[in-house]
């Protein structure tokens, strides 16, 4: 099928100033849809090339028109004050909701085209009417989507996963004892009951774009890394801690942060309080307060480089299990042959006209 894919973000490494996660895992994505045969062209604007000077066109396909597609498929965006609402042109201005809205408007409301809408940060109206058309497939990256949603999680590639030596990982040096990567959204409650006791005790450092931090004096913030940088930070330390807004903690969504620790060999603290902490990480890893956040990595650091640690990795690397990349693409083929059906058996105007 001719996928038509909508996203605001980069594929490659982008530049550092940027919120977009989706680097780690949205090429996995889309390599792997390519590589199941379907034929992918970008529907929005070509940031590798606009903003990184990163060219990938010998790669991928780009089209800011209205070409004919099969499918869309939007990593959904939904309206940021003083940034995508404010019109074209003016300054701070990202056009990336009018595009989607364009987007809407032509394949889904006129032509209803089959659709797969990826709310991959639970931004979807409850109430949406997008929700109720038989040719939208509405997907959380949840393992407990809303009603009638779909989980399709972030996408870990099999190879990588399956090519983690957890004996390797436990042995490489981690002079860091604490790092968090992320940025702040929705996650100072979180933060301040289990990662800043922590950072009371143990050398660390947080990398992310953290604006309100008078309430941690004692934390070292250093800002935002650039995306090549992630790894090297995540194989420096020992540990991180899985911090996710309450809205995630409730549908069962993890970021593509657990995966970026766990292969990196650095073991993921995580807080009791996330309904699912079971299905990501192993009870030893699990903390109930900020203070056993602390005491876990003092255990951690006891057992550093040990058979103990090696078997902590290759728990956590087991349970990576449910991001692979071959069991995403089974939902999506699953997906693609409802909806095809569906729309097949309901008249719909022509196809859109190429551009």
């Amino acid at each position: 099928m001719r996928i038509g894919y909508s996203f605001w973000g980069f594929l490659g490494p982008g530049i550092t100033d940027t919120p977009d996660g989706g680097r780690s895992h949205r090429r996995t994505l889309v390599d792997g849809l390519i590589a199941a045969g379907h034929d992918i062209v970008f529907v929005q604007r070509n940031r590798d090339l606009d903003e990184a000077g990163h060219d990938l066109r010998d790669r991928y396909a780009w089209n800011d028109g209205l070409p004919d597609l099969d499918v869309l498929f939007l990593e959904w965006r939904w309206p940021i004050p003083g940034r995508n609402t404010t019109g074209c042109g003016s300054r701070g201005h990202t056009c990336d909701l009018h595009r989607q809205d364009e987007l809407v408007a032509r394949y889904i409301l006129e032509h209803r085209l089959p659709t797969i809408l990826w709310d991959k940060d639970l931004q979807l109206p409850c109430d949406s009417p997008l929700r109720q058309m038989p040719s939208v497939a509405v997907c959380e990256a949840a393992l407990a989507p809303s009603p009638g949603a779909v989980s399709l999680l972030f996408p870990a590639a099999d190879a990588e996963i399956d090519g983690a030596d957890p004996v390797r990982l436990a042995a490489i040096p981690r002079p860091l004892p604490l790092v968090y990567i992320g940025n702040q959204y929705d996650r100072d409650e979180a933060f301040g009951a289990f990662f800043a006791p922590a950072a009371a005790r143990f050398e660390h450092r947080v990398a992310g774009k953290w604006t309100r931090t008078t309430d941690w004096p004692h934390v070292n913030f250093t800002g935002r890394c650039p995306f090549p940088h992630v790894r090297e930070l995540y194989e420096s330390a020992l540990a991180t801690v899985l911090l996710v807004p309450e809205r995630y903690a409730r549908a069962g969504q993890m970021t593509q942060r657990l995966f970026e620790a766990v292969l990196a060999g650095c073991l993921p603290i995580t807080p009791g309080t996330i309904p699912s902490a079971a299905v990501f990480t192993p009870p030893a890893l699990h903390a109930a307060r900020g203070q056993q956040t602390a005491d876990r990595v003092a255990w951690l650091l006891d057992i550093a480089g040990t058979a103990r640690h090696a078997e902590l990795v290759a728990a956590c690397l087991d349970r990576l299990g449910v991001f692979r990349l071959s069991r995403q693409l089974r939902t999506l083929d699953q997906i693609l042959g409802r909806l095809t059906d569906a729309c097949s058996a309901c008249p719909r105007p022509g196809a859109p006209a190429g551009r």
